[in-house]
């Protein structure tokens, strides 16, 4: 274990979310919020601080990065982000205490949007900013955004990248593995300005257009109302659920489309699956829930809004009639959207619509052998064969996934909230999706410290795809050899 890079790593990217504390910190000083302005001022020294000192410390020649090293970076640089960013709301005295404090920056940075704040409007311009860039810096990933602006010493970054970067296969989209993030990046801000614009052409002012931009980009779904999306116009609606499913969407298909390749972008198994899913769903939904608004058009705008809402593992509310209140049928929709998420490569949670085809197609061959045992099969995903080391890891990833998922559900199922309520918020949680129903429908301020805790981890491990967060905290993992 090369240590030292590891601790490096990390303080740089302090030192950069110090930077990136700056932009809240302008947004204060512009609104006139000199509480705001003095909690970010101090939250990135702090940062700045830790940062130098760590990358002082730390420095070594040693630039090689393999996978462990690459598991133990990610993890450490997660929890060191979400710590100090929390620091604002703390100092700021919006969110007295520390852990609640935590809890809501994890969400942030993980882009689940689950919150502790029953009034969201009381905090400040300058906090509502940071709680929504959050999702925005988080959505494609701090590590991915370090490498994009940083000359990377080392050839073996690719460590890091699969580390971060949600889904069971992840690759170079061109050979240089920071060219590939600079692509990334490149396409997620030219989304991002795209329907920012889209927002100020139906009447958003630029902060609004800003914040819920920086949900939806990071699939996050932090607002800055109460109500969430429920009261804004059709016409702002429609254009947050257009790009919630476009953000789940695999980014490398954007690519293919701006280098000219649209016919084998449209081709793509993946993309047709999550289209159908998302139709279905719709239609579904819409049907089951018609009586509960006014006309047809209407039923089906809220039932796109909100499995676009989850299935991107966004979480945004486009009605004002809460979740809780839906049919049975609808939230069982729900419920199984959260467990699949969006694509691979976007910034949506869940287990991915890539890893749930391997998992079926894997299954089916098994199944085939037992029928014909000397049959030869292979799985095959986007027209190539998949090697055994991915389908395998798409079995572990499943066996692991379902079993922190049931200690995370008894550790909850302390609380006396109930069955539905636990099951609920470790769901949303662990998929990175924000609402779930029972207590934590509207936030999840009645749950206890541990519980917190608990499910502060659960969204991390949910983001991470568990393995380097569970690695990092395996004694075996810092040894030197």
């Amino acid at each position: 274990m090369n240590r030292k890079m590891v601790f490096y790593t990390t303080g740089h990217i302090l030192i950069l979310e110090a930077a990136l504390f700056m932009l809240p910190l302008l947004c204060s000083v512009i609104y006139g919020e000199a509480s705001s302005v003095i909690a970010f001022a101090i939250s990135a020294g702090i940062a700045l601080g830790i940062g130098i000192l760590m990358s002082a410390a730390s420095y070594t020649k040693n630039k090689l990065i393999y996978a462990k090293e690459g598991f133990a970076i990610v993890a450490l640089a997660w929890l060191a982000v979400s710590a100090v960013g929390a620091l604002p709301f703390v100092l700021g005295k919006f969110i007295p205490s520390y852990v609640d404090a935590f809890f809501e920056t994890v969400s942030g940075f993980t882009t689940t949007g689950a919150t502790i704040l029953d009034d969201v409007e009381a905090l400040s311009h300058g906090m509502l900013f940071w709680r929504s860039f959050t999702h925005w810096i988080g959505g494609m990933g701090v590590l991915v955004f370090l490498m994009a602006i940083l000359p990377t010493d080392s050839g073996r970054s690719i460590h890091i990248m699969r580390a971060e970067v949600p889904g069971p296969i992840v690759g170079k989209i061109v050979p240089k593995i920071r060219e590939t993030a600079k692509i990334l990046y490149f396409i997620y801000i030219g989304l991002t300005a795209l329907m920012a614009v889209f927002l100020l052409l139906g009447g958003m002012s630029l902060f609004e257009s800003l914040t819920h931009t920086f949900g939806t980009a990071g699939t996050g779904g932090f607002g800055i109302k109460n109500d969430s999306i429920a009261s804004y116009s059709p016409y702002i609606q429609w254009v947050i659920t257009a790009f919630m499913l476009i953000f789940g969407i695999n980014f490398n298909l954007f690519y293919l489309i701006i280098i000219g390749k649209f016919a084998s972008a449209i081709k793509s198994r993946e993309l047709w699956c999550f289209g159908a899913i998302v139709a279905v769903s719709t239609c579904a939904i819409a049907m089951n829930v018609h009586t509960l608004f006014a006309n047809t058009s209407e039923a089906i705008r809220h039932s796109a809004f909100q499995v676009a809402s989850i299935i991107s593992t966004t979480g945004f509310s486009s009605s004002d009639i809460i979740i809780n209140l839906w049919p049975g049928f609808s939230k069982m929709i729900f419920l199984t959207l959260m467990f699949i998420g969006g694509c691979a490569g976007s910034t949506a949670g869940g287990l991915k619509v890539s890893r749930i085809m391997i998992l079926c197609k894997t299954a089916k061959r098994d199944l085939n052998k037992m029928l014909h045992p000397r049959s030869v099969g292979v799985v095959k995903h986007e027209g190539r064969v998949v090697d055994s080391a991915t389908v395998s890891n798409a079995s572990v990833y499943l066996i692991v996934y379902f079993l922190i998922f049931f200690v995370l559900l008894i550790l909850i199922s302390l609380e006396s909230f109930g069955f539905e309520t636990a099951f609920s918020a470790v769901a949303s949680c662990f998929n990175n999706v924000g609402p779930a129903f029972g207590a934590a429908a509207s936030s999840y301020s009645g749950f206890s410290v541990l519980s917190k805790i608990c499910l502060s981890f659960a969204m991390l491990f949910g983001r991470l795809e568990i393995f380097p967060l569970l690695l990092v905290f395996s004694p075996t993992t810092w040894k030197r050899k």
